[in-house]
């Protein structure tokens, strides 16, 4: 038997911001657009880019909510869902989209990991483990 697969791996950059929201049973979405170039120039020598549509759920949502800005490089690998409905005008569409399975943050904003979300933060989450951005030291950070 022959084992289908569907499975994506992105690399680019965001085009704006992220947009966080809630289903009605509380579950966290979040959307955001990738900027990928093609592997090769056009005539005018510009490296043509796609444009494409993310989407995670749940704690990745939330998390990635919290790092992801527009413009930062950032890694996605998922599967592409094709989902048709009808719109407004009574017609069908269909809108492809990546559904992460896991987000990785490529760089970080010129200044900081402290800016990146609203309001103070202190700590950082860095494979399960809270490192103190406040500490004298640096002795402890992975990086």
């Amino acid at each position: 038997m022959i084992k289908l697969l569907n499975k994506v791996i992105l690399i680019g950059r965001l085009t704006r911001d992220p947009e966080l929201s809630y289903t009605t049973s509380g579950v966290a979405r979040l959307r955001f657009t990738l900027a990928v170039d093609r592997n090769y120039t056009n005539q005018q020598g510009e490296r043509p880019a796609d444009f494409i549509d993310i989407a995670c759920w749940r704690q990745l949502a939330e998390h990635c909510s919290r790092y992801l800005r527009k413009g930062l490089l950032t890694a996605v690998t998922g599967r592409l869902e094709i989902r048709s409905f009808e719109g407004n005008d009574g017609q069908r569409r269909r809108i492809a989209e990546v559904v992460a399975d896991d987000v990785r943050f490529l760089e970080w904003p010129k200044d900081g990991i402290n800016n990146l979300a609203p309001g103070p933060r202190t700590t950082f989450e860095d494979f399960g483990r809270e490192i103190n951005l406040d500490d004298e030291e640096d002795n402890d950070l992975p990086f």
